[in-house]
């Protein structure tokens, strides 16, 4: 999905709104994690050359959100376990 951007919409008839609008492609999306199949959001797939003046504005006003990308950088890495438990009372 690097190539297009991505909105994401909590109802169908917003979501087929916005595609058809746009040129674009609309279908059902998972959140990592979610298994409930009503609770997927609709997520429309925008070219990349689309005009941002025109697509924000647009999936705004249909209770959409575009994807900021945050995703897509690579995850810091965690800081270091212990070795040894921690100790709370002296010796």
């Amino acid at each position: 999905m690097g190539e297009q951007l991505v909105a994401y919409f909590w109802e169908r008839e917003d979501a087929d709104v916005v595609a058809g609008l746009l040129g674009a492609v609309a279908r059902r999306d998972r959140f990592q994690g979610e298994d409930d199949d009503e609770d997927h959001p609709w997520v429309v797939l925008i070219p990349a050359d689309a005009d941002s003046a025109v697509v924000e504005p647009l999936v705004s006003d249909h209770d959409g959100w575009l994807d900021d990308g945050a995703a897509e950088t690579p995850p810091v890495e965690p800081p270091p376990l212990p070795i040894a438990p921690k100790r709370l009372k002296r010796s």
